[in-house]
């Protein structure tokens, strides 16, 4: 790890299971999700103030509307968010046969369109019915496509800097694939591996790439960041952060040279926590040397 990186705290706000953060620069704001206490957060740079909004179930995703306000997964619902009033209005609901489904990550297209993946929720510690989760893609005309199915955790995602490739991750293969992407028509195709992750790693949470076109990976229980070369599938570098439970990553700040991580406290028992005073702290990543890219916006 180079000696010029910098790790720092800056929500002090545990999450249970904070994930998707999405920097939004008209608000100079990190927005991000505590899915497991149902709460759409978004935390302001300058005022180092976090304001959140509760909703009625698990919300896997977020992501920013063209229009404002905010366009989000949650239960087993496409729906939007008026920050302002704090409404929250169905788009549509999906696999309503699946009790025990809800949607988990989501990020927006280089064209506008919110795609976002489910998972079976576990029925008891560890019990967890498999390849019950699909990825879907909501185009901004609010039509819904099915992309994947038999997915067990649909997880992180991102596009490469041509937007010819789809990378995701399903949680439970350990691994990062890639997708040919038609940035026309928003389908993807002809999977392959980019990497598969080390014991160590343990298990791949959310992504972000970089302007290097390099993947960044949050490792849940692994304790890190690993970023990934897509072209040679090897793993370049690794950041070790405070606590275990790292769910997501993004870039941000005013050059998009801060990267911001998740994590969560859930999941951990009395001595973990005790041992992870910061598990659910929200940290930025300073130093790295490399920038990323702003983020989509949901085109309606």
């Amino acid at each position: 790890m180079s000696s010029s990186i910098k790790i720092e705290s800056v929500v002090k706000e545990k999450n249970k299971m904070g994930e998707c953060p999405v920097w939004e620069e008209r608000e100079k704001a990190l927005v991000y999700v505590d899915i497991n206490s149902q709460k759409v957060c978004r935390w302001n740079a300058v005022t180092n103030k976090v304001q959140s909004v509760s909703v009625d179930a698990r919300v896997g995703s977020v992501a920013l509307r063209q229009c404002g306000g905010y366009v989000m997964a949650l239960g087993t619902r496409f729906a939007f968010l008026d920050w302002d009033t704090q409404s929250v209005t169905t788009v549509l609901e999906l696999e309503q046969d699946k009790p025990n489904n809800r949607f988990n990550d989501g990020k927006v297209d280089p064209k506008g369109r919110f795609f976002a993946g489910t998972m079976a929720e576990e029925t008891a510690p560890g019990v967890r019915a498999r390849r019950q989760g699909a990825l879907y893609t909501l185009y901004p005309d609010c039509s819904v496509v099915k992309q994947l199915d038999q997915v067990d955790i649909s997880n992180g995602l991102d596009w490469s800097l041509d937007h010819r490739t789809f990378f995701h991750i399903d949680s439970l293969m350990y691994a990062v694939h890639a997708f040919s992407y038609d940035v026309h028509t928003g389908k993807i195709a002809c999977p392959k591996l980019v990497y598969r992750l080390e014991k160590e790693e343990q298990m791949p949470d959310g992504m972000c790439i970089d302007t290097e076109g390099k993947l960044w990976v949050a490792c849940i229980d692994g304790g890190r960041v690993i970023r990934l070369d897509p072209e040679t599938g090897k793993r370049i570098q690794t950041v070790t952060l405070p606590t275990s439970r790292i769910t997501s990553c993004c870039f941000g700040g005013k050059d998009y040279s801060e990267m911001y991580v998740t994590s969560a406290y859930d999941g951990l028992d009395e001595m973990a926590l005790a041992k992870e005073p910061q598990a659910g702290e929200i940290f930025k990543i300073t130093g790295l040397g490399v920038k990323g890219i702003p983020q989509n916006f949901y085109a309606a």
